[in-house]
This record gives C-alpha cells, structure tokens and sequence, in this order.
C-alpha cells in the first residue's frame, strides 16, 4: 500500500454529513478523496447499479440539497460546478464502493474512510455509554446526586449583579 496517500482523519471526518438520520459521504467528496472526477465515480457505480440498494446509496432530494449548501460554505465557482443533486452513500455503501474501485489510491483511502468510520462509531457508543451510567447513578442516588448537581449549577451559574466583592477594601487617604 502507498503509505504516503494517507490523507488526516479530519479530512474525512469534516465530508460526513448527517443526512436523513444517517452518516454519509457525498460523491463530489469522495471523488475528490480519490482524486478522480465525479462523474467517473458515478459511472463505476451505474455499471453496478445492483451492488447499491437505497440503504447504500441515494440521492438528495432537492430541500436536502439546499440545506446541504446553505450549511457548507463553499465558493461561488463550487457552486455554480453542481450542475445536478449529489449522491449519498451510506457507510455500506461506502464499502460497496471499494469491490468497483480498483485503483491502489482508492483502495487505501477506503480503508482510511471505512476506520474513520468505526472510529466515530465507538466515541458515539462511549458516550451513550457514559451517559447511562451517569442515568443510573443518578436513579439510584437520587437526592445525593441531586444536590451535588445543585452546587455544581451553583458554581457554573453567571454570578448575579447583588453579589458583594470580597477582599480588603482601602479607603482613600484623607490630604
């Protein structure tokens, strides 16, 4: 593998849309990703349109689209180049995209995807994960937990506008 293709997490991280309740990645993306032109890409994938149900892939609807745009701050000259609606492809389908796309480029920008996406994956399942135990601890120490919360909003809370300044005050010296 051509380790100096390795392209950082954040690039691909920052091309993952949540689009439908799902994580996808846009065609004009990965093709960028891998470097060939985005109708070269959609090509490869018509020609096995079969490996690609909806749940794979799909394509924007046009209020979709629009958001899409209105969320991305992209050039004048990008925009005018989106001549039709982008297609979507979900994480499955993003590993369809790796049995039709053969060149070494590809292939090792696809693992890096296909990381990136189990990655995300794991920090989102540790989160759910300590956001339960937190729940239950909270059920089960109620009123402890409770009043710790309390002093903790207490701490964090902006301070209000009658609260006296402590320290040593000096008076004026009297000439």
């Amino acid at each position: 593998m051509m380790k100096e293709l390795l392209i950082p997490n954040e690039l691909i991280i920052n091309r993952i849309y949540l689009i439908r309740n799902t994580k996808v990645m846009l065609d004009k993306d990965l093709a960028e990703l891998y470097q060939v032109e985005t109708r070269v890409l959609n090509q490869a994938v018509k020609r096995n349109i079969k490996r690609f149900p909806d749940d794979f892939m799909f394509q924007l609807n046009k209020s979709e689209f629009n958001e899409w745009k209105s969320q991305i701050v992209i050039s004048n000259s990008e925009k005018m180049s989106l001549r039709r609606i982008p297609y979507a492809f979900t994480e499955n389908g993003l590993a369809m995209l790796s049995g039709i796309l053969n060149s070494e480029r590809a292939i090792c920008i696809n693992i890096q995807i296909m990381r990136t996406f189990t990655k995300l994956r794991e920090i989102i399942a540790s989160h759910k994960e300590l956001f339960e135990k937190i729940n239950k601890l909270d059920q089960k120490y109620d009123y402890k937990l409770k009043v710790v919360w309390e002093v903790i909003d207490q701490l964090l809370a902006p301070p209000t506008k009658d609260t006296k300044r402590i320290g040593f005050i000096q008076e004026e010296p009297v000439t």
